[in-house]
């Protein structure tokens, strides 16, 4: 219930915009073949940039327990050429939007989640959203909510 009204709380303040922006640079991606692979990064992160609480990013070798294009060295290659020419574009986005809920004590959780997105903006590809149960689990550890 938390996490839902978390969410909601988000969807206000501003988080469906910078979900459409994940949304828009997806699109942008999906135009030409050779950015299907940052197009699917871009789609993954937008799903959670829509509803971030209750959820969380990992990679996802951890979640598979093998390694995969986008978790090999042509994903962090694929990382490179995406911070270039899109993810600067999206964390500063999102940075400001955190500088925006941090001006209220009220606003700070949702700021914290628009800094953790702008970490996940640097590197999407090879990432995937998971529920912050599941992530504990395989981490063994309790994960930043």
């Amino acid at each position: 219930m938390l996490s839902f009204l978390g969410n909601l709380i988000w969807w206000i303040i501003g988080g469906v915009f910078m979900a459409i922006g994940w949304l828009f640079a997806g699109c942008l991606m999906a135009i030409s073949i050779i950015g299907l692979p940052w197009a699917r990064a871009a789609f993954v992160i937008a799903g959670f940039s829509f509803m971030p609480f209750g959820r969380t990013l990992i990679r996802r070798d951890v979640l598979t327990g093998r390694q995969d294009l986008g978790t090999s060295n042509w994903g962090t290659l694929g990382n490179i050429v995406w911070f270039v020419f899109a993810g600067w574009w999206l964390a500063l986005g999102h940075i400001l939007s955190a500088l925006g809920c941090f001006i209220t004590i009220l606003g700070i959780p949702w700021g914290w989640q628009h800094l953790k997105l702008a970490a996940a903006t640097l590197a999407p590809i090879g990432m995937t959203v998971v529920t912050v149960e599941q992530a504990e689990r395989l981490y063994g550890v309790r994960v930043d909510r």
